[in-house]
C-alpha cells in the first residue's frame, strides 16, 4: 500500500511538473503579439476588400457543405472511443479477438487497438466519402476512387500499426514496473516524440508523395539564395506530386538538422507566379529560422510525458477501471479505456494548440515580408493561395477556435498592410483592387 500511494504521488508529481512545463514552452515560444499595433490601430479584416462577391460566396458555400461531415465525424469518433472504452464492451471485445490465439494480454492490446481504430475509421468513412464528393465537385480533388482508397488504407495501415506498437510497448512496461511505469512511460513517449519528428520527413512522408529534386534554374536558385541570405540551412529544394491528389497550392520546409529541405507542391509551381512561390517558401523558412518544428516537438514531448503520468492516476482510479470491466492497467484489455482517455484528452488540447498555431503562422508571414520587404507581392500571393484553395475566409468563432490552424486570408493581408505602415512600404492597393477585379470569380 505505502508503495502503491509513494507511486500516485510521484506520477501527481510528474503531472503537475510536466503539465507546467508544457505550458511553458507553449507560452514562452509562441508570439502571442507578432507585430505591434501601427499608429491608429490595426488595418481592420474587410474580405470584401480583397475578395469578390463571387469567391466570398463560393468559399462560404464550399464550407457550409463541409462543415457539418467535420463536426459529425469528430463527435461520432469520441462517441465511439467513449462507448467502447467507458463501458465493459471494449475490454469484451479485446479478449474475444485475442482468445483464438491464446488470450494473453499481447494479443489483447494489439488486436483490441488495431480492432477499435478499425471501428473509428468506419464510422468516420461517410464523412470521408462526402467531404471527397464536395472537393471533387469544386475541383480541389483529382483523385481516383482507388487511389483515394489506397491513401486511405496506408494512412489506416500506418497509424493503427505504429499505435499498436507503441501501445504494445507501454503494456509491457506496466506489466514490468507496476509501480514505476509511469516514470518509464513519460521517458520512452517523449523520445518517441522526438524521434518522430526527425524521421518523420524520411520515413512517413515518401509513402505518401513522391519527390524530385527541383531542376536547376533561376527559381530554384533564387529559393536556395533566400535560404543562405536567411541563415537556414537546407539540404535541398524538392518537388512534390500534389498535382495526382489535389490541385491545392503548398509549400513546407521538412525536418530539422540532417533533413531539412524546401517541399514545394508542383500545383504551386504550375499556378503562381515565382514572385509568389517565393514569398511562400519565405514563410516556411520563418518557421525553420524560428525552430518552430523543435519548439513543437519539444511540447509534444513533455505533452507526452505529461500524459503517460496522468493515464497512471487514471488507470489507477477504482471507479473507472470498474466502469471499463478491467482489473487494472496491466490488464490488455484496458486498451480500449486507454485510447478513450487518449482521445478525450487530444480534443481538449485543440483549441490551444490552433491558437498557438495561428499566432505561430502570423509570426512567418512577418518573417517573409522582413526578408522579402514585398508587402505588395504578399498580398497577391495570400489572395491567390486563398482563392484556388477555397480557404474559409470568415469562418465563424467555433470553428476557428477548433479548426483554424492559420489565419485567415484577410486577417494576414490585414496584417500585411500593417506592417507596410509600420515600415512605410510600398503597397499600392490600386494596382491590388485592379488586380482583383481582373481575376473575377477565381478559379
Amino acid at each position: 500500500m505505502t508503495e502503491l500511494l509513494a507511486g500516485r504521488r510521484g506520477a501527481l508529481v510528474g503531472l503537475v511538473v510536466l503539465g507546467l512545463a508544457t505550458v511553458a514552452v507553449v507560452l514562452l515560444t509562441t508570439p502571442w503579439r507578432p507585430l505591434p499595433t501601427p499608429p491608429g490601430g490595426a488595418t481592420p479584416v474587410d474580405p470584401a476588400r480583397d475578395f469578390t462577391a463571387a469567391q466570398i460566396a463560393r468559399a462560404e458555400a464550399f464550407h457550409r457543405l463541409l462543415r457539418p461531415g467535420s463536426y459529425a465525424a469528430a463527435v461520432l469518433g469520441l462517441l465511439v472511443a467513449g462507448g467502447f472504452g467507458l463501458t465493459p464492451l471494449g475490454a469484451r471485445l479485446a479478449g474475444a479477438l485475442a482468445r483464438p490465439f491464446g488470450g494473453g494480454w499481447g494479443w489483447q492490446v494489439v488486436l483490441g487497438s488495431v480492432a477499435l481504430a478499425a471501428l473509428g475509421q468506419l464510422v468516420a468513412l461517410p464523412f470521408g466519402l462526402y467531404a471527397e464528393t464536395v472537393l471533387r465537385r469544386y475541383g480541389l480533388s483529382t483523385q481516383a476512387w482507388g487511389s483515394w482508397a489506397v491513401d486511405a488504407a496506408k494512412g489506416f495501415t500506418l497509424g493503427a500499426g505504429i499505435t499498436a506498437a507503441v501501445l504494445a510497448g507501454l503494456y509491457a512496461v506496466v506489466r514490468a514496473a507496476p509501480r514505476t511505469w509511469w516514470l518509464w512511460a513519460a521517458g520512452g513517449g517523449a523520445a518517441l516524440v522526438v524521434a518522430a519528428s526527425y524521421l518523420f520527413p524520411v520515413l512517413v512522408e515518401p509513402i505518401f508523395n513522391r519527390f524530385a529534386p527541383m531542376p536547376a534554374g533561376e527559381l530554384r536558385t533564387s529559393l536556395l539564395a533566400l535560404a543562405e541570405r536567411d541563415g537556414v540551412p537546407v539540404r535541398d529544394v524538392l518537388v512534390a506530386d500534389a498535382s495526382r491528389r489535389t490541385t491545392a497550392l503548398n509549400a513546407y520546409v521538412s525536418g530539422f538538422g540532417a533533413t531539412r529541405r524546401i517541399v514545394v507542391y508542383d500545383t504551386l509551381l504550375s499556378t503562381a507566379s515565382p514572385r509568389e512561390v517565393r514569398l511562400v517558401v519565405a514563410h516556411e523558412l520563418g518557421h525553420a529560422r524560428r525552430d518552430d518544428v523543435l519548439h513543437g516537438t519539444l511540447a509534444g514531448a513533455l505533452g507526452v510525458a505529461a500524459a503517460a503520468c496522468a493515464a497512471y492516476l487514471l488507470l489507477g482510479w477504482p471507479w473507472l477501471l470498474r466502469r471499463a470491466g478491467v482489473s487494472g492497467p496491466a490488464d490488455g484489455r484496458s486498451v480500449a479505456l486507454l485510447l478513450a482517455l487518449a482521445a478525450a484528452g487530444s480534443l481538449l488540447a485543440i483549441p490551444l494548440g490552433a491558437l498557438a498555431s495561428r499566432r505561430i503562422e502570423a509570426r512567418a508571414d512577418v518573417h517573409a515580408l522582413e526578408l522579402t520587404r514585398d508587402p505588395a507581392g504578399f498580398v497577391a500571393m495570400e489572395r491567390t493561395l486563398a482563392v484556388v484553395n477555397i480557404a474559409d475566409l470568415d469562418p465563424g468563432p467555433v470553428s476557428y477556435a477548433i479548426f483554424a490552424t492559420h489565419p485567415t486570408g484577410p486577417e494576414r493581408i490585414a496584417l500585411a498592410r500593417d506592417w507596410s505602415r509600420l515600415n512605410d512600404a510600398d503597397l499600392n492597393d490600386a494596382d491590388l483592387n485592379d488586380a482583383r477585379r481582373a481575376d473575377g470569380a477565381g478559379p
